[in-house]
């Protein structure tokens, strides 16, 4: 049976995943040497730049899939906090030429992933709606 709101929970799950993977394929098949310079520059240890791909590669895929779904959302959404904070802090009261906030996209990924993190990856999913991490 078709049902609307699984429905929307798909189209939202395969919407950041497709999206944001994009973004961690890049990253995958270019180096993080940006990710790098941006971590060592704010004093943090070199090893957190991989998390970019935890967050960018791995969880988007987990959440495409809709297996261990909240969780995968949570950790996009911290990816996005760290960003911000890290990359993009500097633009938060700044538009564009347009008069859109700047940071559209980055908000975009964190508010969606922290929704999905609420509402879970429903029935059309790998891991349909067993269990609450799911």
């Amino acid at each position: 049976m078709f049902r609307a709101d699984d429905a929307g929970k798909l189209i939202l799950r395969l919407t950041l995943g497709m999206l944001l993977l994009m973004h961690g394929l890049h990253k995958l098949m270019n180096g993080i040497d940006g990710i790098n310079a941006i971590v060592i520059a704010n004093g943090w240890p070199q090893w957190i730049a991989y998390g970019v791909l935890v967050g960018e590669v791995l969880a988007p895929a987990l959440i495409i899939l809709g297996v261990i779904t909240r969780v995968a959302a949570l950790v996009v959404a911290v990816n996005m906090l760290v960003a911000i904070y890290l990359a993009h802090g500097h633009q938060l009261l700044q538009l564009t030429k347009t008069g859109g906030w700047i940071l559209e996209l980055q908000a975009m990924f964190l508010f969606v992933a922290i929704v999905i993190a609420f509402l879970g990856a429903g029935h059309y999913s790998l891991g349909g709606t067993r269990g609450r991490l799911n």
